[in-house]
């Protein structure tokens, strides 16, 4: 919580500070509560009481003057579940913070340079392998993209940008994690008694192209749909194995401050590996999560 109360104050103060009396800015955010809950009592057909809680801060904010703009959106989430008496489960994590800095070249062109910020806030398990050992946790994983571009923008619904020099920085702020491997990061090096000789490097550097496209628009009444691809591929290894990032959001308004929320996520990234209990590498796989909740919200 310290974490996000953090992040969140030192993000909104530097564009608040920024801001001058002009009103160049145009800001927006919303804070959700996302919940599901079931409660069971001598329920003849079975089940378990189960109660989950998502909360989620976005904010946007947008500067336009003459030819030039910057765009920054800040997305924050955590959330537990917890099914019966067992411990809370993570079921969303995430900070994640993109700008993109442009230049109006035409009606619809821009030059841009983009960066984009992502990692989590608590310690990730596979909770199908081991709920004891993490497989993740904050700055571990944390990608730092960035990169000069072109874009083209519909105001207001739509953004594609290409970035075709973009550096990406991949970040396992963690000693067991990195040594092992893991997303992507060559592992220590071994004797063959399986100690280690050298521990990994705790970064890992790509060059590559980027593409990124985000859709947003009210597809029906009280019915908005927002989705957003991602595509980066590394010149200077496996160029072909692109990386993908898919996420989608549809959020059904039922008033002014109850929501519904259906969100998926699609990820796949080849150099990620899994592995089963006993520690057989599984290869990488495409990874999906999905939530729909109902969320009570403000905007501001």
């Amino acid at each position: 919580m310290k974490r996000i109360l953090l992040i969140t104050l030192v993000f909104v103060a530097s564009l608040t500070y920024a801001q001058d009396t002009t009103s160049y800015w145009k800001t927006k955010g919303s804070l959700t509560l996302n919940f599901t809950q079931s409660y069971f009592s001598n329920w003849s057909a079975g089940g378990d009481n189960t109660l989950a809680g998502l909360p989620k801060f976005n904010f946007d904010a947008n500067y336009a003057k003459d030819k030039i703009s910057w765009d920054n959106k800040l997305n924050l989430a955590l959330g537990y579940t917890v099914i019966g008496n067992s411990k809370a489960m993570k079921s969303d994590d995430l900070i994640e913070l993109y700008s993109l800095f442009g230049y109006k070249m035409s009606k619809r062109w821009f030059a841009t340079m983009m960066l984009k910020f992502s990692t989590q806030f608590a310690k990730g398990y596979d909770y199908s392998v081991d709920s004891s050992t993490y497989i993740s946790k904050f700055m571990a994983p944390a990608y730092l993209d960035f990169g000069p571009g072109v874009a083209y923008k519909l105001p207001e619904w739509l953004t594609v940008n290409i970035s075709p020099l973009t550096a990406r920085m991949t970040f396992v702020n963690d000693e067991t994690l990195a040594d092992a491997g893991a997303f992507g990061l060559d592992p220590a090096v071994v004797d063959s008694n399986g100690n280690i000789v050298t521990h990994a490097s705790k970064t890992k550097f790509q060059l590559g192209a980027k593409i990124t496209a985000a859709f947003q628009h009210e597809v029906f009444k009280n019915v908005i749909l927002g989705t957003s691809l991602e595509l980066f591929s590394d010149y200077l290894h496996n160029p072909q194995d692109v990386i993908v990032n898919w996420k989608t959001l549809i959020r059904m308004k039922v008033n002014s401050w109850l929501n519904v929320d259906f969100n998926t996520e699609l990820f796949y990234d080849k150099s990620v590996k899994f592995y089963d209990a006993a520690g057989v590498d599984l290869g990488p796989k495409v990874q999906f999560k999905q939530n729909l909740m109902v969320g009570i919200g403000i905007t501001f």
